[in-house]
């Protein structure tokens, strides 16, 4: 039972916001992205901000992580990490 427990909490923390390190990132409302996000099923709404192949970074200033591309902070990551759903910019070096 404290497995079942577990697991569950493990799968629900996955939906929280995460930093992560974006190639590019954009709006829902772009014709590209909007393609993109059909062609996975993912529906939102209009001017959400996206970010596309999305790698989550979890620990900052470790040796190895870093960022070179756009460190974001996303509400949510699905699709195997290639698209962040609600990703703002954040500044740090990562």
């Amino acid at each position: 039972m404290k497995f079942a427990i577990f697991t569950i909490l493990a799968a629900a923390s996955a939906a929280f916001a995460q930093n992560a390190c974006c190639e590019s990132t954009s709006s829902s409302s772009t014709p590209a992205t909007s393609d993109l996000l059909g062609a996975l099923g993912i529906i939102l709404g209009a001017n959400v901000p996206v970010g596309i192949n999305c790698n989550p970074i979890t620990v900052i200033g470790v040796s190895g992580t870093s960022c070179t591309a756009q460190p974001v902070n996303c509400s949510d990551i699905l699709s195997q990490s290639l698209v962040g759903i609600g990703c703002t910019p954040i500044a740090a070096s990562l």
